[in-house]
């Protein structure tokens, strides 16, 4: 195959000889981990890397458990609470914020619904979500789009039942995380998986010009062996 091919063939000696050459400090390593750890709300483990490593987180780890317990309550549907725990936390969020707090009401109205309360489902529709979809086309069409889940008795035939999905949950408080940490001065993504992202997107575009060592199992990073080809 190599033989035939009009693309560069490099070994894994070579290659490892390359990536050798490649100098990474170790502390730049361990703030990628750290950044991880942070961001995606690992506080007992950032504590212990902390003191393993030396490596000083860049915000306060006990805000962690704070954005932690708010990303909870949305998971488990207690959506009043977590308004009232990221308004304890910083209040500009939600106030500058408004398609964030339209969605934290969305989830308020899809939790009435899921635990069967119409009247009061409609009515907190009809106060508190009604208004702000006046002044925004998107926000109006995600209303009408969760009021529609009261038309449908059975919800699995029903065509925006998604809503009523642990996914819809999911979206939410990730949307919650994310406003967190940028109110605190933080990436609110980890930087670790874009750089896998980039690495997938190095490799394929090298795939176009040389046969080489490829990492084709990104938990063991490990190095194919071109030649086994």
């Amino acid at each position: 195959m190599a033989q035939g091919s009009s693309k560069k063939v490099i070994t894994k000696e070579d290659w490892e000889k390359r990536l050798n050459d490649v100098k990474i400090r170790k502390e730049d390593m361990n703030k990628l981990v750290m950044n991880f750890l942070v961001t995606e709300g690992f506080v007992d483990a950032a504590e212990k890397f902390r003191k393993e490593s030396g490596t000083e987180p860049d915000i306060d780890l006990s805000t962690i458990t704070d954005r932690m317990a708010v990303k909870k309550a949305v998971q488990c549907g207690n959506v009043e609470d977590a308004i009232e725990k990221v308004n304890d936390l910083n209040p500009e969020i939600l106030d500058t914020n408004p398609q964030l707090f339209f969605h934290l009401q969305q989830q308020r109205l899809i939790e009435l619904i899921r635990n069967g309360k119409v009247e009061e489902a409609l009515e907190f529709a009809q106060e508190e979500l009604a208004p702000r979809g006046e002044e925004n086309q998107s926000f109006l069409e995600e209303l009408e789009r969760t009021v529609a889940l009261l038309a449908f008795e059975d919800v699995s035939n029903c065509p925006v039942g998604d809503l009523l999905d642990m996914s819809q949950r999911l979206k939410t408080a990730s949307e919650v995380n994310a406003a967190i940490l940028t109110s605190q001065s933080h990436e609110k993504d980890p930087k670790l998986p874009s750089l896998l992202k980039m690495l997938v997107w190095a490799q394929n575009q090298l795939d176009e010009k040389a046969i080489y060592p490829r990492i084709k199992d990104l938990s063991t990073a490990k190095l194919e062996d071109p030649s086994a080809s």
